[in-house]
């Protein structure tokens, strides 16, 4: 069994190799792209993002319910959805890099860029990253072969998300657009190669349990024909339950810390941070580096949320959040040296708890197995389910922070036209928002998270499907 999970946990975590690869980049990119060598303006910014918001939210269930429920190879077959969604999610990766035309004549294009780029990625991410959490929950009932899931995951996504640090160094970020634009090919061909060999490795236990069937589809659980009853039915039986609540709600929070922190840190630090404080190295090493932190940190807490479970972890993880935060505003943003401290700490330890989260939603999925008695797990439902209300965060997050930029001349200082007076109120602005965001989404995931019930997942290793 052991070399069954091992196998395993390398051909799963291969494929967050190339999530890596490519969501770094997308993510950490592309707000700055719009904004300041595309040009768009605030109108068609929020425009695209609105339709995006809309977009996402109905993408998420619908591919959850159709992996869960769908008759057809390509939808019920988790390996299937990652084979074939593969090369459409490499060539929604590259959409937004190469410009449509010129975005100074026509302000419209670059709006309708941004959407179509956002929700063809979205889209194709949604269908592979559902189908790759249900394998989590799938490959073992077990806390401690998940666990080990985890860890592996994090040494193949800190090999990825190295994407970001070598766009610094070989690009110069968006400096050199051409030489971005060569690599970013790579990075889909690579990322490409990364998916197939995780499609094609992986296996779950209950391949095991019948070897003759390529995936896991009972009849008890999947109707041929679901009716629009069946499906309200199963959703309300998830989405009732207090744990399932209280997780979606802190997980919106942390979602929306985490959007602020990818699309927007390079801004931040660019504008805080001037180029005589210190070397532009450090500048490179923080946007790279707090990437390559996150693995590391995740592999030292594994051993802590193993012992003490993740409830106690993710719990103290938000009160250490507000606890920086109202430390550094306490000092100010002319402490340079801390202030990059700060955005490395509150970036780098706010993604290693993320990628526990996954342990509370598997957990979920079996509490709500054992209560209905399913004969199999309803994973991409819930995974999706929960997308569905968290979602929303990603769009909101850039939506308001782009509205606060706008409100303090930020279209000003890109082209060079702001006052010394100006410029200090858009710092001053910059600076209360990066503390005043983990300050306030950490006091109120403490809020929500406390009446959590499921503590002691990690004591119990003989749950069953």
């Amino acid at each position: 069994m052991d070399g069954y999970i091992h196998k395993n946990a390398v051909a799963y975590s291969t494929l967050l190799f190339s999530f890596g690869l490519m969501t770094s980049i997308f993510n950490f990119y592309y707000v700055k792209l719009f904004l300041s060598v595309y040009g768009i303006s605030q109108y068609w910014f929020n425009i695209a993002q609105l339709i995006y918001l809309l977009w996402n939210a109905i993408n998420d269930p619908l591919f959850a319910y159709w992996q869960d429920n769908c008759k057809i190879e390509i939808f019920r077959n988790r390996k299937t959805a990652i084979l074939y969604g593969a090369p459409f999610f490499v060539v929604s990766f590259l959409l937004a890099w190469f410009p449509w035309g010129d975005y100074n004549e026509t302000k419209w294009l670059a709006g309708v860029h941004l959407f179509v780029s956002m929700a063809c990625y979205d889209a194709l991410y949604t269908f592979i990253l559902l189908a790759h959490c249900a394998l989590y929950a799938e490959i073992s009932p077990k806390h401690e072969d998940r666990l080990r899931l985890t860890k592996y995951s994090q040494v193949a996504g800190m090999l990825g998300s190295s994407s970001v640090m070598l766009a610094e160094f070989l690009c110069d970020g968006l400096e050199n657009m051409r030489a971005f634009q060569i690599y970013v090919l790579i990075l889909g061909v690579l990322g490409w190669a990364g998916m197939y060999y995780t499609a094609t490795n992986v296996r779950t236990a209950h391949d095991l349990k019948s070897a003759s069937i390529p995936q896991y589809l009972p009849k008890s659980d999947a109707s041929p024909d679901p009716t629009v009853t069946s499906i309200f039915s199963q959703f309300i039986q998830v989405i009732r339950r207090k744990n399932f609540i209280l997780f979606v709600t802190i997980n919106f929070l942390q979602i929306f810390h985490n959007y602020y922190l990818h699309n927007f840190l390079a801004i931040f630090a660019d504008e805080l941070i001037p180029s005589r404080a210190m070397p532009k190295l450090v500048k490179k090493l923080l946007y790279g580096g707090s990437n390559l932190l996150v693995p590391v940190l995740v592999l030292c807490l594994s051993p802590l949320v193993a012992k003490r479970g993740y409830y106690k972890v993710l719990l103290w993880s938000f009160y250490f959040k507000v606890g920086t935060a109202a430390l550094m505003f306490i000092f100010g943003y002319e402490w340079y040296w801390l202030l990059v401290l700060f955005f490395l700490c509150d970036r780098s330890l706010h993604k290693a708890i993320f990628n526990f989260f996954n342990l509370v939603v598997s957990d979920i999925i079996d509490e709500d197995q054992r209560e209905y008695r399913r004969s199999h797990p309803l994973s991409s439902s819930v995974f999706g389910y929960n997308a569905l209300f968290t979602k929303p965060a990603q769009s909101l997050a850039p939506m308001m922070i782009v509205a606060i930029l706008e409100a303090n001349n930020y279209q000003d200082r890109l082209a060079e036209d702001m006052s010394v007076a100006q410029h200090e109120a858009l710092k001053a602005a910059i600076f209360s928002v990066a503390c005043a965001i983990p300050f306030v989404v950490g006091i109120l995931q403490v809020i929500v998270w406390r009446p959590y019930s499921i503590r002691d997942s990690h004591r119990d290793d003989n749950k069953m499907y």
